[in-house]
């Protein structure tokens, strides 16, 4: 791709419609290159997410339970959390979730994947880590508001969750299956 691309729009005017910790939205009124206007385009600003693929020793995905209210399910999921302005990176961020919401931590740790939950609305990033020979050094700390239970799966465990569609939060998800094309595991 060339920089002839990369057609950004032009901001007419914007005007925030919420600023809650979780909940900021904005609306923009923007032109396309081709002059054509969107007078409402919702924009939804949140922090940088993180996920971790966390694998112990013994070849186990350290893999996290809890209620989901949008979905209104409770689902198994990779450790995730936010990148918290104090975290002067998003691995800090990855590791305190991991070591906070399951009491694991140490290993290898790598950046694995970069990805949006939706470029066209969102304006953060999700970094995925990859996480091996992870152990337990501690129990969970959880905040008041978290009901998380731990789950260790093997292999194939997670493999069957994955094709029956039981790991919900796709960008999990998706990670997760690029981990087992990349390793050749399926």
């Amino acid at each position: 791709m060339s920089d002839t691309d990369n057609k950004k729009w032009k901001v007419l005017n914007s005007e925030y419609l919420s600023q809650e910790p979780w909940f900021t939205v904005r609306k923009d009124h923007v032109e396309l290159p081709n002059g054509n206007q969107i007078q409402n385009y919702y924009v939804y600003e949140y922090p940088d997410w993180v996920c971790t693929i966390a694998i112990t020793k013994d070849k186990r995905f350290v893999m996290v339970r809890q209620y989901r209210h949008g979905l209104q399910c409770t689902s198994l999921e990779l450790c995730a959390g936010v990148c918290e302005e104090e975290d002067p990176s998003a691995e800090v961020s990855a590791r305190r979730e991991l070591l906070e919401e399951t009491g694991y931590g140490n290993g290898k740790w790598e950046l694995f994947m970069t990805t949006s939950a939706n470029p066209g609305t969102h304006t953060n990033t999700t970094y995925c880590f990859l996480a091996t020979d992870v152990e337990k050094i501690s129990e969970q700390h959880l905040e008041a508001t978290e009901d998380i239970s731990v789950h260790l799966l093997s292999i194939d465990e997670l493999v069957e969750l994955l094709k029956k569609d039981e790991i919900r939060q796709s960008m999990h998800a998706a990670a997760l299956w690029k981990y087992l094309a990349t390793n050749h595991l399926i």
